[in-house]
């Protein structure tokens, strides 16, 4: 049976509002950076956004770190964090929902409105739009283009048309009711976003959304499919999505206000101990638990300290005031007291689980839960940084991949660009193969390899061994060891383009009693780096 489509002839009068650059936006107000800051936020080493003042540069998204630094030598680059994009975003929603209704969000940065009650509370979609405009202004949110239109996907391509309009002119587009498909037949077919369909189309001739608007929607319901049925009428001007009115989420924010500002920090954990039991107690009441919370501490002097803590496996009212608490002794603040009395304390739940996904089993979660309150209560007495817990990241060296983070903190992989971390998945050259080597050393020692003569093997530029290895002895043990069989060498070269970086050449070798060793060559020195078990 064929899937139908809806038989709707008119697309719904859509008001669509557009701030640029979102993700940018969001990075910079949340870093306190400039607005002509030359920022690119970065997603698996390559380029996610870039601000306008990067694009001057000749910087562009898909572009490598490396390669956008060396064309903006001033470049800011951050992690991109698409949280944080929603959770910037939620004060301009809530700022729209106060003046007219049914606001969807099609991603952060991009809403779309049913305009026919807002054009007629208000006069005309043009003052409709006016409102809005004047509305996010005054939040500090001056960079909006609003386009209205016959449906959501010609809405859309309106709002961006107001980059096409003079400086002077207002970031606003409106098409006639009826104009939409005029408006959209000069119009590439990329703007469909859907590569397969749009090489097809242009290997039959057809170039614009307007060619394509011109073909017989049966024709193209019977070539293309369903697909090709909804991207006809999306290129005619009979977009059928229709707006769909959000559900504004339960507000889960707790925010503490103190006056006078508290001065110690003993002062400020047990004031927020019952604020802390009423924010976990207004999550459980909405069904959810938070196993990422968001701090955010404002001083009377005008300084924010904020941090992301995660949890491994959710917050109750006692692991919140020991954030705060950990947070605060982490900053410029002393055992005794604060250089500057503390004067709002904002809890955010940046990440929550369904409270059913985290039920007891039958017999209770008394061994995993004992665990961390221990581990919890050591951190509480001794530092965040006192308990830590191995993760597995990339490199080459085994070294690198052993990295040690505070329990509770961000695993690796979610690290920002900031911190030496890196991806463990990633195809690191010169990375060791498995199996893995049973013990790591945590301080490599130094060996010795030498020939059958005596004499120290050692390795050329070419990569050439001088000879093959016939004894071997290393710090961790007693004499000189016979090479009962050996492989090598692999290079390893890191930073080949600086003058400080390194060349070495790892190789593996077995005795005779079976044991085996991994060894580095570095300089002409031999180090053993593991051993196999």
């Amino acid at each position: 049976m064929r899937s139908a489509l809806p038989t709707a002839t008119v697309a719904t009068r859509t008001m669509m509002f557009w701030c640029p650059d979102w993700p940018v936006t969001a990075a910079l107000r949340e870093h306190g950076l400039p607005a002509d800051t030359a920022l690119v936020l970065a997603d698996r080493g390559e380029v996610f956004a870039c601000s306008p003042a990067a694009r001057q540069d000749g910087v562009k998204r898909g572009l490598r770190i490396r390669e956008a630094q060396a064309r903006s030598t001033g470049l800011v680059a951050l992690a991109y964090d698409s949280s944080l994009d929603e959770r910037a975003f939620e004060p301009v929603t809530a700022a729209v929902e106060t003046i007219m209704p049914g606001v969807q969000v099609i991603r952060p940065g991009l809403c779309a409105i049913r305009v026919k009650g807002p054009s007629r509370y208000y006069g005309s979609e043009q003052k409709a739009a006016g409102v809005v405009v004047d509305t996010l202004a005054a939040i500090g949110l001056t960079d909006v283009r609003i386009g209205v239109a016959d449906g959501p996907f010609a809405a859309e391509q309106a709002a961006r048309a107001t980059d096409q309009l003079d400086d002077d002119a207002a970031p606003l587009v409106v098409i006639p009711a009826g104009g939409s498909p005029w408006f959209l037949s000069s119009y590439p077919l990329e703007v469909l976003d859907q590569p397969k369909l749009t090489v097809l189309l242009r290997r039959l001739g057809i170039r614009s959304l307007g060619d394509f608007a011109a073909l017989r929607a049966s024709d193209v319901r019977n070539r293309f499919g369903i697909e090709g049925a909804i991207a006809h009428r999306q290129a005619s001007g009979l977009d059928h999505h229709d707006v769909v009115d959000r559900t504004p989420p339960p507000h889960l924010d707790a925010v503490a206000d103190f006056e006078p500002p508290l001065v110690r920090i003993d002062q400020l954990a047990f004031t927020m101990r019952t604020r802390a039991g009423t924010f976990i107690d207004t999550l459980r009441e909405a069904g959810v638990l938070c196993t990422v919370l968001h701090v955010a501490l404002h001083t009377e002097s005008g300084e924010v300290s904020e941090r992301r803590w995660q949890h491994p496996r959710w917050f109750d009212a006692d692991d919140v005031v020991d954030r705060v608490r950990w947070q605060l002794q982490g900053t410029n603040a002393s055992d005794h007291g604060l250089t500057s009395g503390i004067i709002r304390v904002h809890l955010v739940p940046d990440a929550v689980e369904d409270l059913a996904d985290h039920a007891d089993g039958l017999w209770g979660t008394g061994p995993d839960e004992s665990i961390h309150h221990g581990l919890a209560r050591v951190q509480s007495m001794l530092g965040h940084g006192a308990v830590l817990t191995a993760v597995i990241a990339g490199g080459r060296l085994l070294a690198d991949r052993r990295v040690l983070i505070p329990w509770g903190d961000t695993p690796v992989g979610q690290q920002p660009l900031s911190t030496p971390v890196k991806e463990r998945n990633q195809p690191w050259p010169g990375r060791l193969p498995g199996p893995a080597p049973a013990t790591v050393f945590a301080e490599r020692r130094p060996a010795a390899v030498v020939d059958s003569r005596g004499n120290p093997v050692d390795v050329d530029p070419r990569g050439l061994l001088s000879a093959d290895p016939a004894f071997f002895s290393a710090a961790v043990d007693d004499g000189r060891r016979p090479v009962h069989s050996w492989a090598g060498p692999w290079p390893i070269s890191e930073r080949w383009w600086d003058p400080t970086g390194r060349v070495l050449n790892r190789f593996q070798l077995v005795d005779q009693s079976g044991s085996a060793w991994l060894l580095l060559l570095e300089d002409h020195a031999w180090w053993v780096e593991a051993s196999y078990d």
